[in-house]
């Protein structure tokens, strides 16, 4: 494997304080060993390859799961748990410019129908996975940035036909989300969740169609013909990768620089009393976000615990990790300063996912006609991994997706500099931090 950061950032190290760990046993799967055959091989046993195999598997197909570490090891087992509308940055504008206003419409359909997908299996399934939020809760960390929210709130209403709740800054303690915010709007699609609860059970309805999983089953070469492992060889018609933000260059050799890992860290304090809840004046369970570019989220779980993440992080080494806990935590204090003293036994990261086009690539990898991929999700894998591992099953079939936006059909472009593209993350968050800021 060829990756852009060091060993460190695919070591068990960046997740070992994650708390969802706690909370769900998912089971250990063999390794492969030798030669199997089936219809379709899937490597990575995230949100994305796990709806893939079970999607797959429904509809018949004989189906094998690779994953190099266990099922939910990288970001869908310790991701912050928001199912909620996203999986792009690019702006209504280029997409405009990009696929037109109908096209755009599509691809902003295709972000809510990723949250449907989601709300569908946990009904199909019966799935408990700790569900609580009406939508999605945008907080403005400037007043300039609570101006702007009526000009969005259209905006949102002309993409996806629902009309978001504002409030003032000077209503916000009575709706339990006291903070240092200026005014906030809420989108009523979305819901928060515990994310490997989710995973564990997509993995056990898929495993109960059949599919055959293999841990520590790293792909170490790809062809024609199927993948191969250390110790053993899978042959299939179909190879679909999802691996997202723990791709590497050379598997296939066409991901090489079409994707872009940055980190993203969570932390989760110990059970907040009621007083404590009280005294800072949050006691909604809204999952929200501020309006940074470089953004804090957070919300309070049914068990009083809270979460607070955030994004930027660059560099993957022990030393980096530590700093990069301690800004959160500075930050999570800072933000929140009536839980200061609060215990914080929880703490940990994992790698969001860029495209240079700022949408998800689903389809096939050029020059390799038995090759599917889906990765970019930026930060919103939970519906848009899902919804994207339905969408490369379906062309797997042979069939026609549901719902397929031109934006995710385009070829994913490469970044500039190659292995090297990560030196274009530190100045570029620069400036966003400073624009934040001002």
């Amino acid at each position: 494997m060829k990756r852009i950061f060091s060993q460190f950032a695919y070591s068990d190290a960046p997740r070992q304080g994650c708390w969802w760990d706690t909370t769900v046993e998912i089971g250990r799967n063999p390794t492969l060993h030798g030669d199997i055959t089936c219809d379709v091989v899937i490597v990575g046993a995230g949100f994305t390859g796990l709806s893939a195999a079970y999607h797959l598997a429904r509809s018949g197909a004989s189906v094998v799961v690779l994953e190099a570490n266990a099922v939910g090891w990288g970001a869908s087992g310790r991701n912050g748990g928001f199912c909620c509308l996203g999986g792009g940055k690019a702006s209504d504008g280029t997409l405009d410019k990009r696929v037109g206003r109908a096209g755009r419409l599509e691809w902003r359909q295709a972000e809510k129908a990723a949250v449907a997908l989601v709300d569908a299996l946990l009904s199909e399934l019966c799935l408990e996975v700790d569900r609580h939020s009406t939508g999605e809760t945008c907080l403005a960390h400037r007043p300039k940035d609570a101006r702007g929210f009526e000009r969005d709130a259209a905006t949102v209403e002309e993409n996806y036909g629902v009309t978001p709740e504002l409030l003032t800054a000077g209503q916000l303690k009575a709706a339990g989300l006291a903070g240092p915010f200026h005014g906030a709007m809420t989108v009523p699609i979305g819901f928060a969740l515990n994310p490997r609860k989710f995973v564990a059970g997509l993995y056990a309805a898929a495993r109960d169609l059949g599919v055959r999983f293999f841990d520590q089953s790293a792909v170490t070469g790809i062809d024609k013909a199927g993948v191969s492992t250390p110790l053993g060889r899978v042959f299939s018609d179909r190879i679909l990768i999802a691996t997202n933000g723990y791709s590497s260059e050379d598997l296939p050799d066409w991901m090489a620089g079409r994707y872009l890992p940055t980190q993203s860290s969570v932390l989760v304090t110990r059970p907040l009393t009621a007083g404590e809840l009280s005294a800072q004046g949050w006691t909604s369970t809204q999952m929200a976000y501020d309006t940074r570019h470089l953004l804090h989220y957070f919300r309070l779980m049914p068990d009083n615990r809270f979460l607070f993440g955030m994004r930027g992080g660059v560099f993957s080494s022990p030393r980096a990790e530590a700093r990069a806990q301690t800004r959160l935590v500075q930050d999570f204090r800072r933000m929140f300063p009536a839980w200061a003293a609060v215990d914080i036994p929880h703490a940990w990261s994992g790698m969001v996912c860029l495209a240079r086009g700022l949408v998800p690539f689903a389809g096939a990898v050029t020059g390799a006609p038995n090759v599917l991929a889906g990765f970019a999700y930026h930060g919103n894998g939970v519906a848009m991994g899902t919804f994207t591992g339905k969408v490369l099953a379906q062309l797997a079939l042979g069939q026609t997706p549901d719902l397929y936006p031109a934006v995710m059909r385009h070829p994913a472009q490469k970044f500039p500099l190659g292995p090297l593209r990560r030196s274009i993350i530190p100045p570029v968050y620069a400036a966003l931090r400073l624009d934040d800021m001002l």
